[in-house]
């Protein structure tokens, strides 16, 4: 569905990612481990079309994505759930959700798409005339996964979405991710819970310094002892 080829991307004349290699296929969860700093959100901005690649290329469902602005990304299937949620404060929940589906495509479905939306989070139906600005944090981590789908993607890139929540939300944002994979969509994670993020996804790569360390099935990981010593404490 996704690959990423000898990408190298720059913050004016430093150097953040170099020669990055990796695929997704269609159904499956990859999750994209490392610590901060080394560039995993450098590399999703890179992938929605908000930075651009200095050399290699990006390509979705067989077109090149890399020289494409970040809406015609949203429209050909790939949305972005960024961290720190990044919602509309002074909006309604469902004015959010609603902002999801701009694209002409998901529009013409919007409201099939919010009730999908509600059965996934019924808080937010709960909520739905509420500002954005009054819900807890893990009610804003479900707004924000929940604006995501309203654009119907077929890849969903989901950047530390447990980051803050309590440990009872953070498994709640865990079976999310399942169910939403079960629906058909591919999912692209970032998580610092490396063990539950090992645990949920397909396979993983993992990001040093800009560069990929290692990349493999989720198991082998597990076992792996360098995984073991930098990620998990053991």
């Amino acid at each position: 569905m996704l690959e990423v080829s000898n990408i190298s991307t720059f913050y004016g004349q430093i150097q953040v990612l170099w020669d990055i290699c990796f695929k997704i296929s269609d159904g499956e969860i990859l999750a994209l481990i490392g610590a901060n700093g080394a560039g995993k959100t450098t590399l999703l901005n890179t992938i929605s079309g908000v930075l651009r690649p200095n050399s290699g290329t990006i390509t979705f469902l067989g077109q090149r994505i890399d020289g494409l602005a970040p809406h015609a990304i949203v429209e050909l299937g790939i949305s972005h759930i960024p961290e720190g949620r990044k919602l509309f404060s002074d909006m309604s929940v469902q004015e959010n959700l609603e902002m999801g589906a701009y694209i002409d495509r998901a529009w013409k479905h919007r409201r099939e798409t919010l009730e999908k939306v509600f059965e996934f989070f019924p808080r937010l139906k709960e909520r739905a005339g509420q500002l954005a600005r009054t819900l807890s944090g893990g009610e804003q981590q479900m707004l924000a996964m929940g604006r995501g789908l309203m654009s119907r993607p077929k890849l969903c890139i989901i950047d530390e979405p447990s980051n803050g929540l309590a440990p009872k939300l953070v498994q709640e944002v865990f079976q999310i991710i399942k169910s939403l994979r079960e629906q058909g969509i591919t999912i692209l994670l970032i998580e610092q819970n490396v063990r539950q993020t090992l645990e949920v996804a397909d396979r993983a790569c993992v990001l040093e310094n800009g560069r990929m360390a290692l990349e493999g099935c989720c198991e082998d990981l597990l076992k792996s002892d360098h995984v073991r010593k930098a990620y998990l404490g053991l």
